[in-house]
């Protein structure tokens, strides 16, 4: 009779077998217990490139947006399972603004499309910003999410510096020298919202922290006007400018008058580039000089932008109380858009060469909304808007500790007023970096409107 094998021998292969069933149990035990480390995956992803021009026009879901919809899943199911915010009235805003999406898609001439816009508008403006406040229970988790938007912040402004320095970036007057980052040509807006929405957090968390991670989060900060200014885009300088004004004024109004007057020196100083002898110079300077024209002699960027949004509002005259449904904007605009709007932009970098990619936005998102979703659809988003921009600046206990509740009273109002600004001069476009501004509205909620119990209590 055979003797029956020891079980150390059974034992191992076992255990190697079934080692990755054990890591995969581990990891979701340690997502559903503290999501913000699914939030971190998500920010991280943004970097994965996406070389698509309108990702929420076509549809393309990203890696960013695959991880979003993980985070928004385990939240719903710690929902489910009876986590609750300590402000409960905090969830009408997003669930009006939820309803007018759902009107505007329903109501549509082409639904099919509408639903693709739905699916967007709920994940940037609703889903993901409502997860991600719930996510941020603790010191640790505030912690790990504004690290992971610094890191990939400093990233992306590393490989924007680098397409400039070697001219291998976006195509700009003939030149090969405008930072886009991961984002591709198609995108170069891209990058300007990413640097913009971090160099906002880089800064109120180096205000927030003391000792060595102060000094190295202020100079990494400084360091990220570069990348900014070589994205060459206007309104993201406006925007930031703005933000950061706001910033200031909140952590010290005396720092913020003499970094405002610098601010003033340093424009007038690169204006004067203008007229330099280095064509790069020149056409930085002539973008910078471009700004206080833009009303008396306005470039072709800006023209067509003037007659986007003249069709945007001639689309809501003529549907005035619930537009013509999410994602319809492209398909109404050539019949009320003027002569004066080209027929795209010139996108190209050097590996594709240059093309034409055609305007199927509004490049203004209040005007966006009013045309695609009317009198109704403006009204829910200016109130979720209106709802996030009181609440990042009014007074209310956040139960974190100080450090992390002072990065949120300098973050949150500053990161509204970019948003607020930006949506002047762009919109959501679609994209990786979209899903940053889903995150970020995540952090403002999460100061006021949507407070989630402290991670003991839920615990317990």
């Amino acid at each position: 009779m055979t003797a029956p094998l020891p079980l150390t021998v059974v034992r191992g292969p076992m255990r190697v077998a079934l080692a990755p069933l054990a890591w995969l149990l581990t990891a979701v035990d340690v997502a559903v217990r503290r999501p913000s480390v699914l939030v971190v995956g998500t920010v991280l992803l943004i970097c994965v490139p996406s070389h698509i021009s309108d990702v929420s026009a076509s549809g393309h879901i990203t890696a960013a947006d695959l991880a979003a919809g993980v985070v928004v899943a385990v939240l719903a199911v710690r929902l489910l399972g009876g986590d609750r915010s300590t402000a409960r009235r905090g969830w009408l805003p997003f669930g009006a603004a939820l309803a007018s999406f759902a009107l505007a898609t329903v109501t549509a001439s082409d639904v099919s499309a509408s639903v693709v816009g739905f699916i967007r508008y709920s994940e940037l403006f609703v889903l993901v910003p409502v997860a991600v406040a719930m996510a941020l229970r603790d010191r640790l988790d505030v912690r790990l999410v504004a690290g992971a938007v610094v890191a990939v912040t400093a990233v992306e402004g590393s490989v924007g510096v680098y397409q400039y320095v070697t001219k291998t970036g976006a195509s700009y007057a003939g030149q090969y020298v405008r930072a886009v980052g991961t984002f591709g040509a198609e995108q170069v807006m891209a990058l300007a919202a990413l640097l913009g929405y971090g160099l906002v957090v880089t800064l109120a968390l180096g205000l927030a922290l003391r000792g060595r991670a102060r000094a190295g989060l202020l100079a990494g900060a400084a360091a990220l006007l570069l990348p900014l200014g070589l994205t060459l885009s206007r309104g993201a300088w406006i925007a930031t400018a703005c933000a950061l004004l706001v910033l200031l004024v909140i952590a010290n109004w005396r720092l913020a008058v003499v970094l405002a007057g610098l601010g003033a020196i340093g424009f007038a100083l690169l204006s004067m580039s203008a007229s330099g002898s280095d064509p790069s110079a020149g056409t930085f300077g002539q973008r910078i000089t471009s700004i206080g024209s833009s009303g008396s002699e306005p470039d072709q960027s800006v023209q067509d932008r003037y007659a986007l949004w003249h069709a945007a509002t001639a689309i809501w005259a003529d549907h005035p109380v619930i537009g013509v449904g999410l994602k319809d904007f492209a398909g109404y605009r050539d019949s009320y858009a003027s002569v004066a709007l080209s027929a795209g932009s010139d996108v190209g970098d050097p590996g594709s060469g240059v093309s034409r990619e055609p305007l199927l936005s509004a490049h203004n998102q209040y005007l966006m909304v009013l045309s695609e979703q009317g009198t109704v659809g403006i009204l829910a988003f200016g109130g979720l808007l209106g709802t996030l921009a009181v609440g990042s600046v009014r007074r209310r206990p956040s139960l974190l500790p100080p450090a992390e509740e002072r990065f949120l009273d300098l973050a949150a109002p500053a990161l509204m007023v970019w948003t607020l600004v930006d949506f002047v001069y762009g919109d959501t476009g679609g994209g990786p970096s979209s899903v940053l501004l889903a995150v970020t509205l995540g952090l403002v909620a999460r100061r006021s409107v949507i407070v989630p119990h402290p991670a003991e209590e839920v615990a317990r």
